[in-house]
């Protein structure tokens, strides 16, 4: 008969097994999420001229709905003013924010030159915050570090920040739409992502 300390010890051993398979289940499942977009991204940059910026938006906005948490980040974003929007207006913004996200992916990844993506590290830094280290390796430049920071959204792993090269997409982009927001108002803001979003189309 097996005795209690080696019943208890093969209980704990048991216990961090599953632990450890259920971690390297949430980190693949998190970076496949990274791999899936990326791969979109060098779909639509491989066909390159056969596209305009209207197919592009079309072809890679499903998938930036599917792997990003649009809503996530545009309360983040606008901080503690997302409390002083009405209903309305959260909608709205996070609309706008979403069509800004799909138009900037569509205007700056047009066109093909040998690059791919490299997923070089994952780690899970809390039960629901996944970290995907990946580089776009350009063939005749520097590599461009891409870091992705991932959040459980009921069972799925879904994008909230993209770090490139060490620069906070999100930090860059609450501290402008806040200053916006509390000096100017919200239609200011509104007015100001309409504009980025035509530019891009052009």
């Amino acid at each position: 008969m097996m005795s209690l300390t080696k019943m208890i010890a093969a209980f704990f051993l048991l216990f961090i097994s599953q632990l450890v398979s259920a971690e390297v289940d949430e980190t693949e499942a998190a970076s496949q999420v990274v791999q899936g977009f990326q791969s979109e991204l060098l779909n639509i940059m491989q066909q390159g001229d056969k596209l305009n910026f209207e197919q592009r938006f079309e072809q890679l906005k499903p998938v930036v709905i599917k792997t990003h948490d649009l809503a996530k980040i545009t309360r983040i974003i606008v901080s503690k003013e997302w409390q002083n929007l009405s209903t309305e207006q959260k909608e709205e913004l996070i609309q706008k924010f979403s069509t800004l996200s799909i138009a900037s992916y569509a205007h700056y990844f047009k066109s093909f030159s040998g690059e791919n993506f490299k997923v070089e590290l994952v780690k899970q830094l809390s039960p629901g915050q996944i970290y995907v280290h990946t580089f776009l390796v350009l063939p005749d430049d520097k590599n461009v570090s891409m870091d992705y920071l991932l959040k459980k959204t009921g069972d799925d792993w879904r994008i909230i920040n993209i770090i490139t090269n060490g620069v906070s997409d999100l930090a860059l982009k609450r501290s402008e739409y806040v200053a916006v927001i509390q000096k100017s108002g919200f239609d200011a803001l509104i007015s100001e992502i309409s504009a980025k979003i035509e530019k891009f189309s052009q």
